[in-house]
């Protein structure tokens, strides 16, 4: 027992890549029991790199390291009757299935609806697509860039006036599986009242619509069609990224009084009429940033830094990832965990990104296990099953 609010859950992952395991191992997180069941190549991530660790007998992608925490590794060939017997075993025990075949992809090899109601009508079966499980587009395959293009969010990410830009993380993805995640742990509470499971859709697509916010009612609503507008908000000013003598610093004005804390700070009458409400601010953007940039540019960053935090005007630095790693504040959120991996030794991995009261561990777990090598678990697995 895992001591986690879901360690009575079991999980069985059939997915590949980065959505369908990310929801998967949130789950894991929260201390449910995740059996990652893998064709005998592996995951397609575990191809994914450099960087590798260990050498050409124990090579591990640390690509594959990010969505595999807190599970167990089977290799299961589909293709074979007996192992396709091994997966309806499980599905037999399971709560939930995790799968991201395309439309049909599933139900080809055996496992419809049908036969996994018939299988386990408690299942929770969670299907994560590309471009969703109906429509004119269902069968296209989906990955992430593809779809950060697709469903608008680089038309409206980059440089103001440049080229579209994609998130510099696999952001349809990792939404996808957020989305997937959400929409089984809805499923299992339902199932606590009615009995029986249900099938949970997403797609890459929905979750790139789904984070459109107030970009997409600027068109559904406002009918703006939303274009890059760089490190600038482009309905908040000011809030953005702005130089100083040393290094840029961001700032955060979202409301009237912030903005009045940090003109005081860059000596900008807060009243000018160009400048007095958030509307006016937007549309004479250019001459205000020019403003404080001048301003700012006269000290370094640290100095505005300790002047703005004095204000109470939200601001930051923009860290690198190794800054990011090493800062006191992550390491207190539990948002860095160390495991011991079967080849690989001990690893330092992030970590979950939920706490609970009374518990001071990352995530819903007393321990978290490593991500696992390749069928690290086939014989304790099939020993299980035949109890």
């Amino acid at each position: 027992m895992t001591g986690g609010p879901l360690d009575d859950v079991l999980v069985v992952d059939l997915s590949r890549a980065l959505a369908g395991p990310h929801a998967a191992m949130m789950l894991g997180d929260m201390g449910a029991r995740v059996i990652k069941v893998e064709p005998p190549g592996g995951d397609d991530s575990r191809q994914w790199g450099p960087p590798f660790l260990g050498g050409e007998r124990d090579r591990e992608s640390t690509y594959f390291f990010c969505a595999n925490r807190n599970k167990e590794s089977i290799t299961l060939d589909l293709r074979s009757g007996d192992d396709r017997e091994m997966l309806a075993r499980l599905i037999q025990r399971a709560d939930v299935l995790v799968e991201n075949f395309r439309p049909g992809g599933f139900a080809r090899l055996g496992f419809g609806d049908d036969r996994l109601r018939e299988l386990n009508p408690r299942l929770v079966h969670l299907s994560i697509t590309g471009f969703g499980h109906d429509g004119p587009e269902r069968s296209r395959p989906g990955y992430d860039q593809i779809l950060q293009g697709e469903g608008g969010l680089m038309s409206l990410t980059g440089a103001e006036n440049g080229d579209p830009a994609k998130v510099g993380v696999p952001i349809a993805d990792l939404l996808a599986g957020m989305n997937g995640a959400f929409g089984v742990l809805s499923a299992l509470y339902e199932r606590e009242r009615t009995g029986r499971g249900r099938v949970v859709r997403t797609s890459l697509l929905a979750a790139m619509v789904g984070a459109h916010a107030f970009q997409g009612t600027r068109w559904t609503v406002g009918k703006e069609v939303p274009v890059p507008a760089g490190v600038h908000h482009p309905s908040i000013a000011p809030y953005g990224l702005f130089q100083t003598q040393s290094s840029p610093v961001q700032i955060a004005c979202g409301s009237e009084p912030l903005w009045r804390a940090f003109a005081g700070v860059v000596g900008i009458d807060p009243e000018d009429p160009r400048f007095a409400t958030n509307a006016r601010r937007v549309a004479n953007r250019a001459e205000l940033t020019a403003r404080i940039r001048r301003a700012l540019g006269a000290r370094p960053a640290g100095h505005w830094l300790r002047r703005l935090a004095e204000a109470g005007v939200p601001a930051g630095r923009v860290r690198s990832l190794d800054e990011v790693y090493e800062w006191e504040q992550v390491a207190a959120q539990g948002l860095l965990i160390t495991v011991e991996h079967a080849t690989q030794g001990m690893l330092a991995l992030p970590g979950p990104t939920i706490r609970f009261d009374g518990n001071s561990h990352a995530g819903g777990r007393r321990t978290h296990l490593p991500p696992p090598t390749l069928g690290q678990h086939n014989d304790v697995i099939a020993q299980w099953l035949r109890t």
